[in-house]
């Protein structure tokens, strides 16, 4: 059975879905904590509000994240539900560091798929757990802000909380 948290962070609040193996989905920050669980990626109609033994280190390494602190999330992901090549694109961009940026077609090199950068790009639209598993990270070939499915406004924001450099365009 799953459940979900709700945490109250600088810039939102955040929804958290737990699975047994750990966070199944995250939101992005909202205005309010229903905006936020309406804005998961998944059903939440069957979860209870819990907080499971990862809820509270999350609950921190959120705050701090979004108060500006460098830091690398530490909560399990459950990676199922995703094919091998999603879960390879989301577990590879799962490490990429705070404040780096890597292309599209890095990605695809680096999970040993050269040719597939547009995949990535897939892989990536379906990640259920965003800013712990860091899309925004990824960018085009040229450095460009390009697809992102919480909107190129925050990808922007994020990075820009990182303090990474990037072509706006």
């Amino acid at each position: 059975m799953r459940q979900y948290s709700i945490f109250g962070t600088d810039w939102g609040y955040v929804a958290a879905v737990w699975s047994p193996n750990g966070l199944w989905a995250l939101s992005f920050p909202c205005a309010t904590a229903r905006e936020a669980l309406d804005s998961l990626k998944v059903d939440v109609s069957g979860a209870a509000e819990g907080y499971p033994g990862w809820a509270a280190g999350l609950d921190g390494e959120l705050k701090r994240y979004f108060a500006g602190e460098r830091l690398d999330f530490t909560v399990p992901v459950d990676w199922g539900g995703y094919t091998p090549f999603q879960a390879a694109v989301l577990r590879y961009t799962a490490a990429i560091p705070y404040g780096v940026v890597e292309g599209y077609g890095q990605v695809a090199k680096a999970i040993g798929h050269p040719k597939a950068a547009r995949a990535v790009g897939g892989a990536l639209h379906i990640n259920r757990a965003p800013v712990v598993v860091p899309c925004h990270r990824v960018v085009g070939a040229n450095g460009a802000l390009v697809g992102f499915g919480g909107g190129l406004d925050r990808k922007k924001a994020l990075l820009d909380l990182e303090s990474v450099t990037y072509l706006d365009r």
